[in-house]
């Protein structure tokens, strides 16, 4: 059961990084940041997709725990 619990909550996660990942698609950080710092904006922009599925992720396993 334990493994079932661990293999639901990897697959929420992934879908949670998926979704985050194509929405922050659409936001536009060129205007937001110096030119010429390519490499700190893709590191800042991993670090807020990841951020954004991990708080999504809790979310969900959150609300699905607490339905059970």
């Amino acid at each position: 059961m334990e493994l079932a619990s661990f293999a639901i909550r990897c697959l929420i996660y992934i879908m949670c990084f998926g979704i985050s990942f194509y929405a922050m698609q659409s936001f536009n950080f060129e205007k937001l940041l110096k030119p010429g710092h390519t490499r700190e904006a893709q590191i800042l922009y991993w670090l807020i997709v990841i951020a954004l599925a991990y708080l999504v992720g809790q979310f969900v396993i959150s609300f699905l725990y607490a339905v059970k």
